[in-house]
């Protein structure tokens, strides 16, 4: 793979995905992509992921939070590349109440 240098993004996901398996089709996404970071829902009934991987990877991860799962509906995904965190070593749900 020639893409192989890792990057990081920030995704925020609006429409309605709390309370219909979104953090958990995230996790399931990112861990087949071979991913490490998190997701966990947002007070403003949003959805935030944190991933690193390579650009292509990362792009498949964008690809399948447009998606979303069957009882979901997203609205938009904002983007934004982060700072590479290196303590992010595999794919977690966080914040779950």
């Amino acid at each position: 793979m020639s893409d192989s240098a890792n990057e990081t993004r920030r995704y925020i996901v609006t429409g309605r995905v709390q309370g219909v398996g979104f953090r958990w089709f995230v996790e399931h996404a990112a861990v087949q992509l071979g991913l490490a970071g998190w997701v966990r829902n947002r007070a403003d009934g949003s959805v935030e992921v944190m991933a690193s991987g390579t650009r292509q990877e990362l792009h498949d991860l964008y690809t399948e939070l447009l998606k979303g799962p069957r009882a979901s509906r997203v609205d938009k995904v904002e983007m934004e590349d982060a700072a590479p965190d290196t303590k992010l070593k595999k794919f977690r749900i966080e914040g779950t109440w």
